[in-house]
């Protein structure tokens, strides 16, 4: 409280619970402005239905201005389960920076570090923190699967998983228990994701659990075929068999049949994967993104203003 009474913010924005608590020293100092992001949950409660989460999300429900959902499936949990009126709702897409990620210009280009440079191999792949929520041990399953229902597969389909975590050490065991350890490369932290996007074949997102996703929004604007689990803001995202593929979470025989009938009709999935780059083009772009929220600021603050917070608060 005293740090926002020495800076005297006219917004205080807090994202997911972890910083919900925020919203009351900021009511307290007098914040004329105060907005609640819901992104998505975590491992802890992956499908939103904890109790006591619930419970703390409506107490801190009086000091929250407005909030703002990534997805319609979090508008509706907003208004359905935290009692939220549904006027102090907007729902706002993530928006995607199509100049850094864009698709690739001819060939696939090699992946700096990759061990499967070949031009024979198809490469199927996923970013992010290797965290229960995102479940790469059900993607590398899948992997094992794939290389045991088809030869051909075993031959040319290869495994890419960039990012860290706690996940790591049962990843590799699942793949040596497989017996494709060779056959996938577990790339670590990497600063060069629109590079990894572009050295795929097919982009896949095993998550139990997600609001929009980052990694699938950059793998649309790269034009690549996407493969996900059907949770969350996922389904608002793609169009099954348009832009997308969809498998149930924590279903490493589905995901498996999926990216075999991606491995076995490739224009087909780069065709989707064009339409998905057209539909980030039309509805998630970054300047679409930033645009919203900069109108949303501006009505809330000119709201503010006429109810005389403004005026009380900075002079």
């Amino acid at each position: 409280r005293a740090l926002l009474h020495d800076l005297q913010p006219a917004i205080v924005h807090t994202r997911n619970l972890g910083a919900l608590e925020m919203a009351v020293p900021a009511a307290w100092a007098g914040v004329p402005v105060r907005i609640h992001g819901e992104h998505g949950w975590d491992i802890s409660d992956p499908d939103g239905r904890s109790r006591k989460f619930r419970l703390a999300r409506r107490l801190y429900r009086p000091f929250v201005h407005q909030y703002i959902a990534l997805s319609r499936h979090l508008d509706r949990y907003l208004v359905d389960h935290i009692g939220v009126a549904p006027q102090r709702v907007a729902q706002l897409y993530n928006g995607v920076d199509a100049e850094r990620f864009k698709p690739r210009d001819g060939d696939r280009l090699p992946i700096a570090g990759s061990p499967f440079t070949s031009p024979v191999f198809w490469l199927v792949g996923t970013v992010g923190r290797l965290s229960p929520i995102k479940d790469q041990v059900m993607l590398a399953r899948a992997f094992v699967r794939a290389t045991q229902l088809a030869p051909a597969a075993r031959a040319r389909m290869r495994l890419v998983i960039a990012g860290e975590g706690p996940l790591r050490a049962e990843i590799e065991q699942v793949l040596k228990d497989g017996g494709v350890h060779e056959m996938a490369w577990l790339a670590g932290d990497r600063k060069d994701v629109p590079e990894i996007m572009r050295g795929l074949d097919t982009f896949a997102l095993p998550s139990i659990a997600e609001g929009i996703s980052n990694t699938i929004l950059e793998a649309m604007a790269s034009a690549l075929p996407v493969v996900a689990t059907n949770v969350g803001g996922n389904v608002e995202l793609l169009a099954e068999g348009v832009t997308g593929r969809f498998v149930p979470p924590r279903n490493a025989d589905t995901m498996a049949q999926v990216l075999l009938d991606d491995f076995h009709a490739p224009a087909l999935a780069r065709e989707r994967g064009r339409r998905a780059r057209l539909e980030v083009e039309r509805r998630f772009t970054l300047d679409g993104m930033v645009a919203a929220y900069s109108d949303l600021y501006e009505r809330l603050l000119a709201q503010a203003a006429a109810r005389g917070a403004l005026q009380h608060r900075f002079t």
